[in-house]
């Protein structure tokens, strides 16, 4: 039996919309991604391309975020019912900000977020200290603010990563910041050499990353749809992972013309690699899985580190009432 197939768990979760689907109909579901299409949004197109959304009643339709696009407003606004977030951070300021946005899942159970360094310069977290990194203006307001008051590094050794490489491949006392599946490829294919990389979620950055947020009142009006777009996603994850993925990657290379088959296989085997997706409390209770422990420790951080004002409603942010039940779990071999 092939490994890419539908979970029972979706069927049986998703009455009203199977329902529907028996009536020939499906409901129309818009889900906006955080950025251009990539193996890190595999699991969603995977339940386009395999039919596990229209198995449950629902006809998707991804759209792409990118440098221009703010998938996040448009579903303010009301023009797409789920987004791709990014890490806790965004669920907590949307909080602050009273914006009823709420985090339903979490795809990526470790950040990717990481540091590069040259081989031979810094072999450990702590050798990182006696590097220049380079680090972009959101991440020095944000994560690395938690390193300084974490670890002890410095805002003077941080100098502005402007997303091009060369600065760090041409001197090997910086380091630089990157996503564990794009740069250190990227400075695999171009410097011929392979950096060193540091996951900033093994050093205590404990974050989720890549959630599924919906507004509010999509929960309260139609919490059948968000159960069944959770839980599909959530089995097109292990699909995607454990099954044959090509026909997603298809349609990522379709949305994405600059995305090849080379950086699909290695974004995948990195997140395969190092846990990313399916790690920690996902290996119990499933791809998607959040808890409060996590979620609390990582709000403390970011009050320790003053990112964020203490007294914040952060459970507010996300609920568990759609994740954490193993959906699609089955798959995996």
């Amino acid at each position: 039996m092939s490994l890419s197939r539908i979970s029972p768990l979706v069927s049986a979760l998703c009455l009203s919309a199977t329902a529907s689907l028996a009536d020939g109909h499906l409901t129309p579901v818009v889900f906006g991604t955080n950025w251009l299409a990539q193996a890190e949004h595999g699991g969603f197109y995977q339940s386009v391309a395999d039919g596990t959304y229209a198995e449950c009643g629902l006809e998707v339709e991804i759209i792409s975020g990118g440098p221009q696009v703010n998938n996040r407003a448009l579903m303010l606004a009301g023009r797409i019912d789920f987004h791709m977030g990014g890490d806790m951070l965004q669920a907590f300021n949307a909080v602050k900000e009273g914006i009823p946005v709420v985090s339903v899942a979490a795809i990526f159970q470790k950040h990717p977020q990481v540091i590069l360094a040259h081989p031979g310069e810094a072999e450990s977290w702590e050798d990182l200290k006696d590097l220049t990194l380079l680090i972009g203006d959101n991440g020095f307001t944000s994560y690395y603010q938690w390193m300084i008051a974490e670890h002890g590094f410095t805002v003077e050794q941080r100098e502005p990563y402007t997303f091009n490489p060369a600065p760090f491949i041409a001197d090997k006392q910086k380091g630089m910041q990157g996503y564990l599946s794009s740069e250190p490829y990227a400075v695999q294919k171009e410097a011929g050499f392979e950096p060193n990389v540091f996951l900033i979620a093994d050093a205590g950055y404990s974050s989720y990353a890549t959630t599924i947020e919906t507004m509010a009142d999509t929960i309260e009006s139609d919490p059948d749809k968000v159960t069944c777009f959770v839980d599909g996603s959530l089995t097109g994850w292990y699909n995607y992972l454990y099954g044959d993925s090509s026909a997603a990657d298809a349609l990522i290379m379709a949305a994405n013309p600059d995305m090849t088959q080379d950086k699909i296989d290695f974004a995948k085997k990195m997140m395969l690699e190092q846990g990313i997706v399916d790690s920690g409390a996902a290996l119990e209770t499933g791809i998607g899985s959040m808890t409060d422990e996590v979620i609390g420790d990582f709000y403390n951080k970011m009050v320790d580190a003053g990112v964020l004002e203490e007294g914040l409603d952060w459970q507010a942010a996300y609920t568990l009432d759609f994740t954490n039940k193993s959906a699609g779990k089955d798959i995996k071999p």
